[in-house]
């Protein structure tokens, strides 16, 4: 099992590496100037904590998340109107996505939890985030009209809540893949694999729950659209909130839904082991 301990070393290196591959990133157009600060951050300090094994999971979501992201753009350009972001992530996106998984760290290295939980947890709540970047990026191209998970009511491509055969799939797809490059750097064992891939598709549901309830959801006058970009759409006029609460938005239910899955893996480990 990989030691998570704070190591000054690791810590200059890590802070270095993420400088670079966040550079990378911000040149490319993946990151915001913003994003690239937040990113140095969460990956030095993931890489001060964990060493090498930790930088390449969160390094495996971002660059498969970001592949997606740019994958087929012109037949997800009109979709992508409906979305609260676009492909820049920005320091907001950076911290929900890579958070969950950071405290883990921290609390193993205060000796809060077993360092066994904490790679557990630590997988599972980027695996949800990989899951749910996945589904979303691919899932829009399915030939099959979506459901909202809530109602299995038929709604438009990109609408929050809504989920599709496909979306699924690609969705326990990114799990999975979190979940063995968890097993094959030495975080957890074969059989925790399983656990880890549930939990991330799990989380992902979690994730389309809340966008279909309590995620601020938005309207267009002009267009006459739901849409999660506020205060204005992307044809320039200004949305209104029509539900949900304000303040929840796609960044928080990230977050939440990760922080979903990294405890719940945690504890059915705990009682499995």
């Amino acid at each position: 099992m990989i030691e998570i301990q704070l190591t000054l070393a690791y810590l200059w290196v890590g802070l270095a590496l993420a400088a670079v591959v966040a550079g990378v990133a911000l040149r490319l157009g993946m990151l915001s100037a913003d994003g690239w600060v937040a990113a140095v951050v969460v990956g030095g300090v993931t890489y001060g904590l964990g060493g090498l094994p930790a930088a390449i999971l969160l390094i495996a979501f971002f660059a498969s998340s970001s592949f997606f992201s740019k994958a087929f753009a012109s037949r997800k350009r009109q979709v992508s109107a409906n979305f609260a972001k676009g492909g820049h992530r920005d320091w907001a996106q950076v911290a929900a996505n890579g958070g969950v998984g950071l405290l883990t760290l921290i609390a193993a290295a205060a000796n809060w939890i077993p360092e066994s939980v904490a790679w557990v947890a630590f997988a599972a709540g980027l695996a949800v985030v990989t899951a749910d970047t996945w589904a979303t990026e691919v899932g829009v191209l399915s030939a099959r009209q979506p459901i909202l998970i809530t109602s299995g009511q038929q709604v438009p491509s990109g609408t929050s809540g809504g989920i599709s055969l496909l979306g699924s799939f690609i969705a326990l797809m990114g799990a999975v893949l979190i979940a063995v490059l968890a097993w094959l750097f030495g975080m957890t064992t074969l059989v925790v694999i399983p656990l880890i891939a549930v939990a991330g598709l799990l989380g992902s549901f979690i994730d389309s729950l809340l966008g279909a309830t309590q995620q601020a959801i938005y309207y267009c006058p002009k267009c006459k659209k739901e849409t999660e970009r506020h205060p204005l759409h992307s044809c320039g006029i200004p949305t209104t909130l029509h539900h949900g609460w304000r303040w929840l938005d796609n960044d928080w239910v990230n977050f939440l839904s990760s922080l979903f899955a990294a405890l719940f893996a945690a504890a059915v480990f705990t009682l499995l082991v």
